[in-house]
């Protein structure tokens, strides 16, 4: 049985590359990814193979590297290798013992599991220095790749239940930009803490190394090093480890295969009428309930706010980098409020190319053009007022620089209320291609860059225009440190504000009552 299913494997393998030429590129390239990934490996450990202590510390850091690899990403990376799902086998009468041995084993038919079988060798092969550590590791080796496979597979059938679910599979998405997002700032501090202190990594290694993640890369560099009772320790600490993961894979698969997860193909049944219930019985009210509840239940919205929460450490972190000492304070005060508020004023300029056909609603309702405008604004406006009102305040009173409270204020509304003017605008008139719905909320449809950005272009350069009359103010402000200019600026932002939004809502209005029909034929077409 366990032949047949990694024959099983192979022949879906196969298949596969038969479907699709292209199938068999991606797997020559990332064939040869791997070889690269394995040559360096194989260089930087026989090279540093002299030196026990160095070898043991690379050894463990990117062990625990690998194992936490293999079980995140196939839980973010849904649907990564499937082939052999265990609900799969849920009308098959196999025992269990061989269903978790073939499933174990066909982890190993792949690029990645081949290219983790030879990185296991390669790193057990490079303590021929020393025969007992050499010796060791080829024991081990086994320990450590099935450690990582069945990690995968256990984080995978936990998550199996919930993967159904579209809304995992959305948030899990969004996620996922979170640590691109702070992946300057995070190796901005890990080498700021290793220039600091020189055995920061080595310190590091010998915490893990005592944790499940590295313990079994930990043993070999012990031997080499004459720690034989702390190797003796932590190949118990791997071997139980690596048992207790076989029994929660067995005890899920079980699971699986008595209660074998449904995918959700509808939405959950909700108690009343959600938003609808909290604005006036208007067209404008309508509009805003719908928009709102977009914002909160489609990731392709609630994509462009993740960036607000993460904003201040990227802030703190540019700022903390561009001056001197004292400065950052001043930096943050300055940037951080105008910032969230032209993000979020921007974020309305594709909401009628994110509806997609679904606003054929707002024709066949007969809803005006200037309620679609000002209802869409409504709902934005429920969150970024006061995530706009908490950035613009709240660095200033922590730095001690209320005196810039007003001004930047003053730029930070300005900034809100003409990007959502001039979004309300050109959202009615420009469109591009954007994710359709149902689709990743970071997708890039193909043939949209050149209009993509022209609109944002035009964007950009209408805002910083129409700020002109605030921004002035705000530099004699912040040049004389004078408040009354401060809330010359605040007075500046918020009027001219309120007049390019009225302008904006009132012109975008205007033409999408003129070309309602065309606007719906180019979203419609938005793929």
């Amino acid at each position: 049985m366990v032949a047949h299913l990694l024959r099983l494997k192979l022949v879906l393998l196969r298949n596969s590359l038969r479907r699709s030429p292209w199938q068999l590129v991606g797997i020559v390239l990332g064939g040869l990814y791997g070889v690269g990934i394995l040559a360096l490996l194989l260089g930087a450990l026989f090279v540093a193979g002299s030196n026990p202590a160095l070898a043991r510390t690379g050894v463990i850091l990117g062990g625990a590297l690998a194992v936490l690899g293999w079980a995140l990403i196939p839980v973010v990376f849904s649907g990564l290798d499937l082939t052999l799902d265990p609900a799969r086998f849920t009308t098959f009468a196999i025992p269990v013992p061989k269903l978790l041995t073939g499933l174990a084993l066909g982890g190993l038919i792949g690029i990645p599991g081949a290219t983790m079988l030879l990185a296991v060798l390669v790193q057990a092969l490079s303590w021929f220095r020393s025969p007992p550590a050499l010796a060791a590791a080829l024991v081990l080796a086994g320990v450590a790749l099935f450690t990582c496979l069945i990690a995968a597979r256990v984080t995978v059938a936990a998550a199996v239940s919930l993967t159904g679910s579209r809304r995992f599979r959305d948030v899990t998405g969004l996620l996922l930009i979170v640590p691109l997002i702070l992946v300057g700032p995070l190796l901005s501090a890990v080498g700021e803490g290793i220039s600091m202190n020189g055995d920061f990594l080595v310190r590091l290694a010998d915490g893990l190394s005592w944790t499940p993640l590295g313990a079994v890369w930990a043993v070999p560099g012990d031997i080499a090093l004459g720690h034989f009772g702390a190797a003796a320790a932590k190949t118990v600490i791997s071997v139980v480890f690596l048992a207790v993961l076989v029994l929660l894979w067995k005890a899920l698969l079980l699971r699986a295969l008595v209660n074998p997860p449904q995918v959700s193909a509808g939405g959950r049944k909700s108690a009343g009428v959600g938003f609808f219930a909290r604005f006036p019985a208007t067209p404008t009210g309508a509009v805003a309930a719908r928009a709102l509840t977009y914002w909160f239940r489609d990731p392709r919205y609630s994509a462009s706010l993740l960036i607000i929460p993460i904003l201040p450490v990227l802030v703190v972190f540019m700022a903390n980098n561009a001056g001197p000492d004292g400065s950052a304070g001043l930096l943050v005060t300055l940037v951080m409020g105008p910032l969230v508020g032209f993000l979020l004023g921007y974020t309305l300029h594709a909401d009628v190319s994110y509806d997609n056909t679904a606003f054929a609603l707002h024709l066949a309702t007969g809803v005006s053009g200037r309620a679609d405008r000002a209802g869409r604004v409504l709902a934005c406006a429920v969150f970024a007022v006061p995530a706009v009102l908490l950035a613009s305040l709240l660095p200033a009173f922590l730095s001690g620089l209320t005196q810039l409270a007003p001004t930047v204020l003053g730029v930070s509304l300005g900034a809100l209320l003409v990007g959502m003017g001039v979004s309300s605008a050109v959202s009615a008139r420009y469109t591009y291609n954007v994710p359709v719905p149902g689709e990743n909320a970071f997708k890039t449809p193909p043939g949209s860059a050149g209009r993509t950005f022209l609109v944002q272009g035009i964007f950009a350069m209408a805002l910083l225009v129409l700020l002109v009359p605030v921004l002035v103010p705000a530099v004699i402000a912040v040049v004389t440190e004078n408040m009354a200019w401060g809330f010359v600026t605040l007075a500046a932002g918020t009027v001219l504000g309120s007049a390019v939004l009225v302008a904006g809502i009132r012109l975008g209005g205007r033409w999408m009552d003129a070309r309602g029909p065309e606007l719906l034929q180019q979203v419609s077409v938005n793929k």
